[in-house]
């Protein structure tokens, strides 16, 4: 069974309703960068940083997976299939895909302060200041913010090196580490780009750029892959 490993960014979410961080109506109009999404800021107004995640874990408790995340589940029909998103929502679990690897967090859980290895599930939408890990230190989003390593970096490299078919979906391609994944591809596998907007990509001969939005490109191009197996 071949292996396609899938790379997708805010793009594929953002048909469900969520909003993008970088579009011109995204999240940064509203907020910057350094008020709620660095350690800093932790540190300085950890009541505002509480309550922009709460406020999108509120969000996305009443939007529901599209077109894309289902499709991608079809694709384990007969495929090997492993998604690695940038994503913090739940709507590739919530769609049914199977191996999902979260490279920026997860919006619907939290982890202790001082030991990121005590992770939780948050129960209903929010994360209130008080609630403790089992050592006593106050609970954080479980978000990998800026200036903060990706843990699962490595892991990602490793999955994508395995990969038969490479797709990737709603991402511009400019945020690192995890634009570097690419790299790690084998050489001359299929590669697919799903985004309607134009990214700048060129000299890849084995890539297949499809200027659509996710929930338009990624069920044609499954329903594509599916009746070549």
């Amino acid at each position: 069974m071949k292996k396609i490993v899938v790379l997708t960014g805010a793009g594929v979410s953002a048909e469900s309703g969520i909003k993008t961080f970088r579009d011109s109506n995204g999240l940064w109009e509203e907020y910057k960068i350094e008020e709620v999404a660095t350690f800093d800021a932790w540190r300085r107004n950890s009541d505002l940083v509480l309550e922009f995640y709460n406020q999108r874990r509120k969000q996305l408790m009443e939007v529901h997976p599209n077109a894309a995340h289902h499709a991608l589940m079809k694709l384990e029909e007969k495929f090997e299939v492993q998604i690695i998103t940038q994503n913090v929502d739940d709507l590739h679990e919530r769609a049914g895909s199977k191996n999902i690897l979260h490279l920026h967090g997860e919006l619907k859980k939290s982890r202790s302060t001082l030991d990121e290895n005590l992770v939780y599930d948050i129960e209903g939408w929010e994360l209130k200041k008080g609630d403790f890990c089992e050592n006593g230190s106050q609970l954080r989003p479980l978000i990998v913010w800026f200036g903060e390593a990706v843990p699962n970096i490595s892991i990602a490299a490793e999955m994508t090196e395995q990969a038969d078919i490479l797709i990737i979906i709603g991402t511009s391609l400019n945020v690192y580490p995890a634009a570097g994944l690419l790299d790690y591809a084998k050489p001359n596998i299929p590669i697919y780009l799903i985004d309607p907007n134009e990214l700048g990509v060129s000299g890849i001969s084995n890539l297949t750029f499809i200027k659509e939005k996710a929930g338009i490109g990624v069920p044609k191009l499954v329903e594509q892959l599916l009746e070549t197996v």
